[in-house]
């Protein structure tokens, strides 16, 4: 009996001794990959918890390509999660060319991802969702949703999130915390949560004007016998990172003494497992399990990050379960004299091509996007590059719509916001406007066009530079850096603040950009109101059908130092 590591090797060698891209490699790696092995598990104890996050209302399976590059500083520099490529294989023993590999890592992945097809889609993780609960029994499991979960399609923009909250209905989670979801307002999102059958948790969202807490903080649930505690963490920086003008009633933040109040309340309460449901992002959670005496597990979500196991901080197990359904999460724990005294841990890669699809999930998804289906799979272009996002700098999508800004703003530099979701397209594939929206789809999308000198250029970066690199994550915002098309820079990572970005370059002459000289701008995502311009989808739209064929012969090039 093969092992579940040692199967899934064995599937990537076969389809490598066949060959890349063709039709037999993708026939003899699905034979050899199965439900049952992405399964296979040994488990621990009384207490199953099933984790998903960050899904960006992506109701069918897709490609989603690893980052190629994702820098940790201080303690966290050359440690999980910030390991790409070689480095996260060699680091996870994982071999080169195998199933995991291409779940995780973007080494060799065009000729991957042509082998083992899609992951994800709300219907083949509501099969593995309803198999463990079987094998289990319900009384030993809960789900748990990370958040980012309403907004990133076409469907969810013209549903208002209507057809991802139904969704998550049927899968029936036990509770969740949010992020993107507070863009659809305050109002929006009190509409949905009366709704809703489970709850949305929050301990460190206050109400301004009598700072009361907003959300129920804790939830308790019974699961094989033990006591459970799940305190939920929403997006701390949500007023920052998005419109503060959705949420101006309510104050955030990491709130770690609330945390710790809450978990010394939930042991106090009799609770032998305590979880934090968060959505601060890995290494913020890093901070807090170093930080936050009596949580037993961290479920994180936000920066996308997947790691095959859970890490032991302390007395605390951390997992992240990646993002875009690509993943499920799951953790066992063996509790004795309420206290955890056993574990075993595992990140399941929902490959699509060999997981049934649950019928039920299936149906209502079709129901759910028949009213779009014709518009989403309506062709606007078609690509001969990989487009991808996800990465500390530009992705190729991101290059892409740079290039539309410059050209349909008729602007000498653009700037697009360094977010981390948005689906792959390989060499080849049509363009379709469900992928466009995938990249685009948000409540404020305006496309401006403005003057900025070079000394605002410069500080911009620096600004957002420090949010992704600060050496205390408590001051990271979780991003990437933002998008720049039509101008090149250098970027120190490990530098001071106001010291990290050098050399600014205005590519189309190649010369300096200076400080006092004025630049046209376009960009998108403004957080300020009542910003005027077309909407990005409407500008990519229009663009990449006068093209056509869209080709990325140059890619920008960010000149990474020091590390």
């Amino acid at each position: 009996m093969f092992s579940r590591r040692e199967f899934l090797q064995m599937a990537g060698v076969t389809a490598a001794m066949i060959g890349g891209q063709s039709a037999w490699s993708t026939l003899a790696a699905q034979q050899k990959l199965s439900q049952d092995d992405l399964l296979n598990f040994d488990s621990k104890g009384q207490v199953t918890l099933l984790h998903i996050t960050d899904i960006h209302a992506q109701l069918k399976p897709l490609y989603f390509r690893p980052p190629s590059e994702n820098y940790g500083v201080g303690m966290f520099e050359g440690v999980p999660p910030h390991l790409v490529a070689e480095e996260f294989l060699t680091h996870f023993n994982i071999d080169p060319g195998t199933p995991l590999a291409y779940a995780h890592t973007m080494v060799d992945y065009v000729n991957l991802a042509n082998t083992y097809g899609r992951l994800g889609g709300l219907d083949r993780t509501a099969t593995l969702v309803k198999e463990i609960r079987a094998a289990r029994g319900d009384d030993k499991v809960l789900l748990l949703d990370g958040g980012d979960t309403w907004q990133g399609s076409y469907t969810s923009l013209q549903t208002n999130g209507q057809d991802m909250v139904d969704a998550m209905a049927q899968l029936k989670p036990d509770a969740m915390v949010g992020h993107w979801e507070f863009t659809f307002g305050q109002d929006r999102l009190e509409e949905i949560i009366d709704e809703m059958a489970y709850p949305f948790l929050g301990c460190n969202v206050f109400d301004n004007e009598w700072d009361e807490p907003v959300f129920e903080s804790t939830a308790y649930f019974e699961r094989g016998g033990v006591k459970v505690a799940v305190i939920g963490q929403h997006f701390p920086y949500t007023p920052i990172a998005n419109p503060r003008y959705m949420v101006e009633n309510w104050s955030f933040g990491i709130r770690p003494e609330r945390i710790q109040e809450m978990a010394d309340e939930a042991r106090a309460s009799g609770a032998e497992v305590v979880v934090l449901l968060s959505h601060n992002g890995f290494d913020v959670d890093q901070k807090l399990a170093r930080l936050v005496t009596g949580i037993d597990v961290i479920l994180t979500g936000h920066t996308h990050d997947a790691i095959p196991q859970a890490l032991k901080i302390e007395d605390t197990l951390l997992l992240s379960s990646g993002s875009h359904g690509k993943y499920l999460g799951r953790i066992d724990l063996e509790v004795k004299n309420g206290k955890v005294v056993d574990y075993n841990s595992t990140l399941i890669p929902v490959f699509s091509d060999v997981i049934t699809p649950d019928k039920e999930m299936s149906a209502l998804i079709d129901n759910l996007r028949a009213p779009y289906e014709a518009e989403c799979n309506r062709v606007i272009g078609k690509t001969e590059s990989l487009l991808y996002r996800r990465g500390n700098f530009n992705g190729t999508w991101d290059d892409l719509i740079c290039d539309g800004i410059r050209e349909e703003r008729d602007v000498e530099i653009a700037l697009s916001p360094g977010f981390r979701w948005g689906t792959t397209l390989l060499p080849g594939q049509d363009i379709t406007m469900d992928d466009l929206y995938t990249q685009t789809s948000m409540s404020y999308p305006n496309v401006y066009r403005t003057e900025m000198t070079g000394q605002q250029l410069h500080e911009i970066l620096e600004d957002v530079c420090d949010n992704l690199f600060n050496i205390d994550p408590f001051y990271q915002q979780g991003g990437d850096m933002v998008r720049v098309g039509g101008m090149s820079y250098s970027c120190a990572p490990k530098n001071s603040m106001g010291n990290r970005i050098s050399e600014m370059t205005l590519t189309r002459t190649g010369e300096a950009i200076e400080p006092n000289k004025s630049y046209t701008v376009g960009g998108w995502a403004s957080v300020n109101e009542d910003v005027e311009g077309p909407a990005i989808y409407d500008l990519m739209e229009d663009y990449i059908t006068k093209k056509g064929t869209i080709r990325l012969d140059n890619p920008q090039q960010i000149k990474v130092t020091g590390l």
